[in-house]
């Protein structure tokens, strides 16, 4: 049997102050996004959309690892003690697309 992509038969219970935190910085990447789409709309110079697409690949990267610190802290360790070793592999696989 082929295995599903992206997890997308669990779920992750979150609590409000984390998704709050993790909503906040999407809202923020979104109007980041958004800013850069005007400056198109607006023929604003190469250098600045790149200076703002820079911001955006940081800023992605940032969610990126505090999500990744959550599942680790979280996900991870409960499979582990509940004995699902597949979460190694799934975190295998993880950084192999951060790569």
């Amino acid at each position: 049997m082929e295995k599903e992509t992206c997890c997308s038969y669990k779920k992750k219970s979150r609590s409000e102050e984390e998704k709050k935190n993790l909503l906040s910085r999407l809202n923020r990447i979104e109007g980041q996004v958004g800013g850069i789409k005007r400056m198109i709309e607006d023929d604003r110079y190469c250098d600045d959309v790149l200076i703002q697409l820079s911001a955006v690949d940081k800023a992605i990267k940032s969610f990126a690892g505090l999500l990744l610190d959550l599942h680790m802290h979280s996900c991870v360790i409960e499979g582990v003690q509940k004995g699902d070793l597949e979460v190694i592999d799934e975190m295998v696989d993880l950084f192999k697309r951060f790569q």
